[in-house]
């Protein structure tokens, strides 16, 4: 057909094109399978609040960014800690924090990495050495104008993948976080219209018991259809990701699978997107390994993405680090190399 400007249909016509394009680009963030890290220093510190940056906490360094761009990995998620970007209540956002995450951010679109930024703080805001809760002290208003002003700072940056807007939320009634999560997702869509905004579930988002604890969740609506939903897989006995030997006496290849089960089938019957965004084994441990791997073949046979926890400078000894040590690579790389999507889009 021939489009032109006295064509009566062109209006309809390029409204048609534009939701396509819409569609497209929604759909296009979560298309296919990819392994992300989540890499950490900025949420630490959490007893000086907001303390001293490169004494209480830390951002990536130069060579962390290059080190994972290397190894195909194409999106790094960066956890930080809502009393330190936002010191107030409704308050404005701190300038040396914003020019530190504009710094992260622009360091890995050098590199070519998609970015998510992470609120850790488990439904909470410390203040006057209390965690307010939200629901109780702290309404959810605030974490929708503490989001608001993020989307506002950071809406210029092309390689912004998405907002995780509440790492492990726990002990909250469902309808407060179902309410405060709505709120959000509508307070960021006033300013971005581009990013995935990602929803973890209750109960430390935990993915086995996900159907059960979070299924109200899929009432959540965006009117770019853009939500991803956040659940977390750890392979100890209890869950936790500490590992520890008490909780460490069974090693099932299929526990990881069996865990993650249920909340692949609650994404698929509801037509959702989601991710596994934070699972981890010790690299001390090669028990592990098989679970991981085992895992990981299933998360890639759903198209469900995944990313590791954790990599970071200031994590020592911590036995879940994929921190590279003296220039080698952790023994968990040599597992997770092989689900890397060198060219994955978006």
């Amino acid at each position: 057909m021939f489009l032109s400007k006295t064509n009566p249909l062109m209006p309809k016509i390029l409204f048609i094109l534009f939701l396509i394009l819409i569609t497209i680009h929604a759909s296009a963030q979560m298309d296919g399978f990819y392994v992300g890290i989540n890499i950490c220093g900025p949420e630490f510190g959490e007893r000086n609040i907001p303390g001293n940056l490169q004494v209480d906490y830390v951002y990536p360094l130069d060579s962390e960014v290059e080190y994972f761009a290397s190894k195909g990995f194409p999106v790094l998620s960066l956890p930080v800690k809502w009393e330190r970007i936002q010191h107030n209540l409704n308050g404005d956002l701190d300038s040396a924090e914003m020019k530190e995450l504009k710094a992260f951010i622009i360091k890995c679109n050098a590199y070519d990495e998609k970015v998510i930024i992470t609120l850790q703080n488990f439904g909470r805001y410390h203040l006057d050495n209390k965690d307010l809760v939200l629901g109780k002290k702290l309404p959810p208003d605030y974490l929708a104008d503490v989001w608001k002003k993020m989307a506002h700072e950071f809406c210029g940056f092309s390689n912004i993948y998405g907002y995780d807007i509440m790492n492990e939320p726990y002990d909250i009634k469902p309808k407060i976080w179902l309410e405060s999560a709505q709120k959000t997702i509508l307070a960021i869509r006033e300013i971005d219209s581009s990013v995935a905004i990602i929803v973890d579930g209750l109960d430390y988002a935990y993915s086995a018991d996900w159907p059960s604890m979070n299924d109200k969740l899929k009432n959540l609506k965006d009117p770019l259809n853009n939500l991803i939903y956040d659940a977390h897989c750890y392979f100890d006995d209890d869950h936790s990701g500490k590992y520890e030997k008490r909780n460490n006496r069974h090693a099932d290849a299929d526990i990881g699978v069996s865990r993650a089960a249920p909340f692949v089938k609650w994404l698929e019957k509801n037509k959702k997107k989601g991710m596994i965004g934070e699972f981890g084994v010790p690299y001390d441990e090669p028990k592990w390994f098989v679970v991981m791997d085992n895992f990981l073949k299933f998360m890639d046979k759903h198209h469900v993405p995944v990313k590791y926890w954790a990599a970071g400078q200031w994590w020592n000894d911590y036995n879940l680090s994929i921190e590279p040590q003296n220039g080698r690579d952790k023994p968990q790389m040599a597992i997770i190399e092989k689900y890397v999507r060198k060219n994955e889009t978006f």
